[in-house]
């Protein structure tokens, strides 16, 4: 039981009682006096840690390991989020900490892990940090036509182009990042600019020449600019 203070002791508690004499309290005069506690760090955010994991392919873990600083940098120091590889599992682990004030950093630093997993390079993923709009779309050569054997080769050759420059020409018009790992497309970007360069790598899977897609492009990214 905790003692006393010298203070409260001399504190003495006048009652007025029913015929209107003064008498004294001497029980309150042992009463400690103590400041009202407050809630624990842990309840005034009113949440326990939350945890995120990451599956490293085995083809994207060694080039992890050379750009992790420039991975956990922009994660703890920015976004106040811890970040770990556990080795054995092959997974990128992530938790809120004490200090991580938003709500979505969370989720924000598993998409940046998960689009430079995807074939981004760190600069262009990082920008799902800062941005609220920013999203990651995934899918298949299959997904829009059935193509087998060398017409497979031709379909992803058509959507990189000579040197890369059908790509290019596609990420400068919508403001987008695209990645072609084998028969998998993966665009970065904001969901109106998604749409507009989905509709175009669709269109060269299915066999329309460049030059019409550039066309169409042209077109639709004039309104797009008239609209904004």
């Amino acid at each position: 039981m905790p003692k006393a203070t010298k203070a409260s002791e001399r504190a003495v508690e006048e009652i007025v009682n029913d015929d209107g004499a003064i008498e004294i309290d001497h029980a309150s005069a042992l009463r400690p006096t103590r400041a009202p506690l407050g809630a624990s760090e842990d309840v005034v955010r009113g949440k326990a840690a939350a945890y995120r994991k990451v599956n490293v392919p085995a083809h994207r873990f060694a080039p992890l390991r050379e750009q992790w600083m420039t991975l956990y940098e922009p994660v703890t120091k920015q976004m106040k989020i811890d970040m770990r590889m556990n080795l054995k599992l092959r997974k990128v682990e992530l938790k809120t900490t004490a200090k991580t004030e938003d709500e979505s950093a969370l989720q924000k630093s598993a998409d940046f892990v998960q689009a430079f997993l995807l074939g981004f390079d760190v600069q262009d993923a990082v920008a799902l940090l800062r941005l609220d709009d920013l999203y990651l779309e995934c899918f298949e050569v299959k997904d829009v036509k059935t193509l087998r054997g060398e017409h497979m080769s031709r379909g992803i050759g058509r959507l990189a182009g000579k040197n890369g420059k059908t790509k290019f020409t596609i990420e400068n018009a919508t403001r987008t990042r695209i990645v072609i790992a084998d028969q998998h497309i993966r665009i970065l970007g904001s969901f109106q600019n998604i749409k507009v360069a989905r509709d175009a790598l669709c269109s060269l899977i299915l066999g329309s020449p460049p030059g019409k897609v550039y066309s169409r492009l042209r077109a639709v990214t004039a309104r797009l600019a008239e609209r904004f």
